[in-house]
């Protein structure tokens, strides 16, 4: 391989995880409501910039997004920032107990939920019941 392919091989491997990363919205009061009502599914991370456990939670449903584009096209990613939102009403009504949840909605039902886990085939597993149930 050559220096040029390997530097563009190289930079594109870094721009990929940052690129699955940006798809997550930012939680308002209200998003998670107006988007379950137009029927979507919606994967939750109660997540802190300062939290290790979030922050590798994080890097693995980066890298599942980036293997599988099928999760951010069918599921809407919300980030809840939990400094500004863990005693929020959303927190509080799906009993978060804290940081480093990772909770599914679809309508009126929770279908899932990890708590500070952060095992690759339990957080695949929890974005597959996502899927899934976006494809129903």
């Amino acid at each position: 391989m050559d220096r040029r392919t390997f530097l563009t091989l190289s930079a594109a491997s870094l721009v990929v995880p940052f690129a699955a990363q940006a798809e997550a919205l930012s939680y308002t009061p209200g998003l998670v409501q107006e988007r379950l009502a137009k029927g979507e599914t919606l994967f939750l991370d109660f997540t802190a910039s300062w939290c290790s456990t979030c922050r590798s939670q994080g890097r693995t449903i980066n890298a599942l997004k980036a293997e599988n584009p099928a999760y951010a096209q069918a599921v809407t990613f919300i980030d809840i920032d939990w400094d500004t939102y863990g005693t929020s009403e959303l927190a509080q009504s799906l009993k978060i107990p804290r940081r480093s949840t990772l909770v599914v909605l679809k309508g009126d039902q929770e279908l899932g939920r990890i708590v500070a886990q952060t095992g690759t085939a339990q957080i695949k597993a929890l974005m597959d019941t996502a899927l899934a149930a976006s494809t129903s």
